[in-house]
């Protein structure tokens, strides 16, 4: 059976995406996955075995230069990959206007959210089957109903299993200082946590003996990753890395202390002991699922809010809910997490 998935971002939703793709490749023999995804994350359904190819789309990149020879003639060599072959199931995993026409472009039943369960509801119009798949709930919980429904197997009641081939990419490396890694970057100003907090959180894991690594994505996220180093001698700012180097260093971490981002959900799927800090949105809904994963979330009157910029935001450059999350209490989390996982 070919299918062709499109689930092309954010790096979250990819993660996400992994446990449903799991289940169906356990259920349904000889099954191929083509999935369309943007570039700059095509590494990682590679790490899945039932993935045979990966069509990369530039969307982010296009829309900034949309009438420029090299874009055209890129969309022209995308369009061209998506007709290459028919499939027999086609899936839109991420129920958007954008992901809906993307399905177009390829031959076969087109698959999707109903109406009233995609995130924007005129995509359902584009599909041939629709299915109601109930919003309150975790995103991943949400992609394995869709594609039970789909692929018409009972849906597994077993915990989501990402399937990532761990032997293969993630060789553990025993051979050097043990370390925690800090993801300090995320896209909302309201999901930042302070600087003095996460610099009293560096010296606590200094006195336990562990270096801290930082990775950033930016020059404010570079800036602050600077400003933490000249501060505390243990921290590590890394130079940029690829989505495999990335994996690599978190999947050899004693552990991760993340704010609400994509690279904390890629630390879930790899199974390593992660502390991750939720403000304004809500864990329930998006929070890191799976073995070794503890979410922390604010105890403040207004969160979680799912704004984007805080209403109290101060010139302390930290949203006050945060405050209710100390670095002590992180720290006892972090330790908790290590002292479980030897």
């Amino acid at each position: 059976m070919k299918v062709l998935l499109i689930k092309t971002s954010s790096l979250g939703d990819i993660i996400h995406t992994l446990p449903a793709l799991n289940d169906a490749s356990k259920m349904i023999n000889n099954i191929e996955f083509t999935w369309v995804v943007e570039e700059n994350f095509r590494e990682i359904p590679s790490w899945h075995g039932n993935v045979t190819k990966i069509i990369p789309l530039a969307w982010r990149r296009w829309r900034h230069q949309i009438f420029t020879a090299q874009t055209i003639t890129e969309i022209k060599l995308f369009r061209q990959q998506m007709t290459q072959e028919s499939y027999d199931i086609i899936i839109d995993g991420q129920g958007l206007l954008k992901s809906a026409i993307v399905a177009l472009f390829a031959s076969g039943q087109r698959h999707g959210f109903n109406y009233k369960s995609a995130r924007e509801p005129l995509a359902a119009i584009f599909y041939h089957n629709r299915y109601n798949i109930p919003y309150q709930q975790h995103a991943i919980s949400r992609l394995r109903q869709l594609f039970s429904a789909i692929f018409s197997y009972p849906l597994p009641n077993s915990s989501p299993e990402y399937g990532i081939n761990h032997n293969i990419n993630f060789t553990k490396q025993t051979n050097q200082a043990k370390y925690l890694v800090f993801l300090h970057g995320t896209t909302w100003p309201s999901k930042l946590w302070s600087t003095s907090a996460w610099l009293k959180l560096a010296n606590f894991a200094m006195s336990s003996g562990f270096i801290i690594k930082l990775l950033w994505y930016n020059a404010q996220e570079l800036a602050l990753a600077n400003q933490l180093a000249q501060q505390c001698p243990a921290i590590v700012v890394l130079p940029p890395q690829n989505m495999l180097e990335i994996a690599q260093l978190i999947s050899n971490a004693s552990a991760v202390v993340a704010l609400d981002t994509g690279l904390a959900h890629l630390a879930a799927a790899l199974k390593v002991p992660t502390v991750s800090l939720y403000g304004p949105t809500n864990p329930v809904f998006t929070g890191n699922y799976g073995p070794k994963q503890i979410c922390l979330q604010v105890d403040f009157a207004c969160a979680p809010c799912l704004k984007k910029k805080c209403q109290y935001y101060s010139i302390s450059h930290d949203s006050p809910c945060f405050r209710t999350l100390t670095a002590e209490l992180v720290w006892y989390n972090v330790q908790k997490m290590i002292m479980a996982n030897t």
